[in-house]
């Protein structure tokens, strides 16, 4: 992936679709902001955005859009991702590794069967917010 521009968010989030494109085939994404966008890429360490999902031929799949929270604890950055059309769906939280969670009670759970995915989104998310704040 090329790298993009500090602060330049169109370039953020078209890094982050193409994540979700390439972890969630078939689909294509498109990232928003949920609330106002940060002023900096740097500020994006404490922020919630939509993930939203079409099918190839360009139809909204709303069952299939995600809520991600970024935010950092300490020096640490975590992500919270979860299903939007499911609030009983298992949340991924992701800090130093990958930790499911019920959603009704916060209780750790098995991984889901469709996880993997979402796993492995989390992780390209946390390697372009690193390569980024490596380029300030």
């Amino acid at each position: 992936m090329d790298a993009f521009e500090p602060n330049s968010f169109d370039q953020f989030l078209a890094a982050l679709a193409q994540a979700a494109d390439l972890c969630f085939k078939p689909y294509r994404h498109a990232l928003r902001f949920s609330g106002d966008p940060p002023n900096t890429i740097g500020e994006c360490s404490d922020c919630a955005l939509l993930i939203e999902a079409r099918s190839v031929e360009g139809e909204r799949l709303a069952d299939r859009d995600l809520e991600l929270e970024i935010y950092r604890s300490g020096a640490d950055l975590n992500v919270m991702l979860s299903w939007l059309s499911d609030e009983q769906a298992p949340m991924l939280w992701h800090g130093s590794h990958p930790v499911w969670m019920q959603a009704s009670s916060g209780e750790r759970c098995e991984r889901p069967t469709d996880g993997a995915p979402l796993e492995a989104f989390c992780r390209r998310l946390k390697a372009i917010l690193a390569s980024e704040s490596s380029s300030d």
